[in-house]
């Protein structure tokens, strides 16, 4: 694959990436409008206590952006409040914050800082409390509060948010000192739910676009099988899997390069998470063309197992066996390299197992890679990476890789390939249980 085509590989991957994400936004914002919203049309969170020996509990709040006014609309704040104590009558009040520091100045008052949700749910503020020694005058006797709300029992103020400093303000009705009630905050946006659409809608578009980038190049790089690709009769018949998996083996092995193939495989790790990326997009529209067809799309075949193929040749060369120190080209074609995979292209695959053989057959084999490759909740590596890591510290010390450990090593991982294959619909071949040919 020539660099320009990587190029474009890696910027459809995140072309993909993009979309997707815009995607699960969209859909998020959608759910969130479509659930959580009451009859007014108000996301409401619960009701919270707010407990304080002060006057006034304050929450400021700057809002900015008069363009987003411009282009949107307001949103609409509702504040719903109550006190502990049913017969005394509470104030909800919002107010420019200048106003609100005048009134309040000399007095004894809370004010809300930070949210602190995970350290205790159910006293979630964080307070600062300015002191003062005089008492303030009832708040309904001042004429500058831009929304208010007064009374006995459950009170509730709606405020159409404007660009500015503001200060909401809760307090007893009548100015006396501690503040004991429970209170929650709703916002109406009506914009909300049409956003969300609209970030769908984008979503999708980027998706196609970033799958078009991946077809294209994947469609580019296709090549016909050769005589030294296609498997021969005896590796396809009817028993056998169709894969034909290679780690070739006599080559002179430097001792201590391995303890910096981490760093010199870095490129290729970078490049690798973009080209899967496009390998998750271009299996999940597999799917359901071998759902509606029974065909898996040939350009997007070529790709997926181009990737399998660069995926084994860095872990040949890397810590899935340590057994070349030749560099991994950076290319999804085959040929020219120690290690590499070839799979034939099925002409027909059964679109009932595409249901369930990537999560429900290949369960068992997938407990049996877990031991291999490690995972599956386990805290230490898996038998692959551990038994190269001792092949490389017996390079280390004697110069020779411990060819009694190579046909292990690579038993298990044709095996994890294999399976792999099988599990990206590949083939309809169930895989062996076994490590060799």
């Amino acid at each position: 694959m020539s660099a320009r085509r990587v190029v474009l590989l890696v910027v459809g991957s995140l072309v993909v990436f993009i979309g997707i994400g815009l995607m699960i936004g969209g859909g998020a914002i959608l759910f969130v409008d479509r659930t959580y919203t009451d009859e007014a049309g108000f996301l409401t969170v619960d009701p919270i206590a707010l407990h304080r020996d002060a006057f006034a509990i304050t929450a400021p709040t700057t809002i900015e952006g008069d363009w987003l006014w411009w282009w949107r609309g307001p949103a609409t704040i509702r504040v719903d409040a109550r006190s502990a104590d049913a017969d005394r009558g509470i104030f909800i009040g919002v107010a420019a914050a200048d106003a609100v520091a005048e009134y309040l100045s000399g007095t004894s008052y809370a004010e809300i800082r930070a949210l602190r949700f995970d350290e205790n749910p159910d006293r979630p503020f964080e307070y600062v409390d300015h002191i003062g020694t005089s008492a303030p005058a009832q708040p309904t006797l001042r004429p500058f509060w831009k929304a208010s709300a007064t009374g006995v029992g459950t009170q509730s103020m709606a405020w159409d948010l404007d660009p500015g400093d503001w200060v909401l303000v809760i307090m007893n009705a009548d100015g006396s000192r501690v503040v004991d009630v429970a209170g929650s905050i709703g916002v109406k946006a009506p914009w909300l739910f049409n956003d969300g659409l609209t970030v769908l809608a984008i979503g999708v578009s980027v998706l196609a676009l970033g799958l078009a980038i991946v077809l294209l190049v994947a469609r580019r790089t296709r090549q016909a099988p050769t005589a030294e690709t296609v498997p021969s009769p005896a590796q396809t018949e009817e028993g056998s899997f169709p894969i034909v998996f290679r780690a070739l083996a006599g080559e002179p092995l430097s001792p201590a390069l391995w303890l910096v193939k981490w760093l010199l495989l870095i490129p290729h790790y970078v490049v690798l998470a973009f080209l899967y990326v496009g390998f998750a997009a271009s299996w999940f529209v597999s799917l359901f063309a071998i759902l509606f067809t029974g065909r898996y799309p040939r350009s997007l075949f070529d790709y997926n197992v181009g990737v399998i193929r660069w995926t084994w040749r860095v872990g040949y060369y890397g810590y899935q066996a340590l057994a070349t120190d030749r560099y991994p080209p950076f290319t999804l074609r085959s040929g020219g390299y120690p290690a590499d995979i070839e799979v034939p292209y099925p002409e027909r695959l059964a679109p009932g197992l595409a249901l369930v053989k990537w999560w429900l057959l290949a369960i068992p084999h997938y407990v049996v890679l877990s031991f291999f490759q490690g995972g599956a909740g386990r805290y230490y590596g898996g038998l692959v990476p551990i038994l190269s890591l001792f092949a490389g510290v017996t390079l280390l010390f004697t110069g020779k890789y411990p060819e009694s450990l190579r046909p292990l090593i690579v038993g298990m991982n044709r095996w994890t390939y294999r399976v792999l294959v099988y599990a990206t619909l590949m083939t309809d071949a169930y895989p062996p249980f076994r490590l060799d040919d």
